[in-house]
């Protein structure tokens, strides 16, 4: 082979080799992601019932006739353990309740508002749940159905820090602990 045919033949290859690198670096669109599977559809869960129409009747002596029919809850002044006049006939009708359905149980729970320390708060709301124990029994209740605790600050019905939330979380909650339908 002379020595031009030899000149073409490496001009030759090395036009093929960058034509070849150019056709490797060459941008090809990228293939689109495959879309991912839709996601499973939510488990069925059921829903909890609903509320009793208003013309249903409740089960006499269950817990959601206590709280219906009597009440469950009295608020107090700020640090006060006094029976306010608006808490009177909540208890009368829990007095009435707890009378009518002797093996009833119930547990008063003693609340307070945040303000203060928490020693004093447990101690304002033991005071607030044996002031509702002591109306109770002087109603004719017997004591020995009635045990009461205090939570002090540490369940408040209302998280804020508004007259409005405190005045929500100064209260004795009556609680069925057993005996109910």
């Amino acid at each position: 082979m002379n020595t031009n045919a030899r000149r073409t033949a490496l001009r030759l290859v090395l036009v093929a080799t960058a034509a070849a690198s150019l056709a490797a670096c060459a941008s090809r669109p990228k293939p689109a992601p495959a879309a991912p599977p839709p996601p499973p559809p939510p488990p069925v869960a059921e829903a909890p019932p609903p509320p009793a129409p208003v013309g249903e009747t409740v089960l006499p002596g269950s817990e959601r006739d206590f709280v219906i029919n009597a009440g469950d809850r009295v608020y107090f002044d700020f640090d006060s353990y006094d029976i306010r006049s608006d808490a009177q006939p909540v208890l009368d009708a829990q007095a009435a309740w707890l009378q009518r359905y002797t093996s009833v149980m119930v547990r008063i729970e003693g609340n307070a508002d945040e303000r203060g320390t928490r020693e004093y708060n447990l101690a304002l709301g033991s005071r607030r749940a044996n002031s509702v124990k002591e109306f109770l029994t002087s109603h004719g209740v017997a004591a020995d159905r009635i045990e009461t605790i205090s939570y002090g600050k540490e369940m408040p019905i209302d998280p804020g820090t508004t007259e409005e939330a405190f005045a929500k979380n100064r209260n004795a909650h009556t609680a069925i602990t057993s005996g109910s339908r």
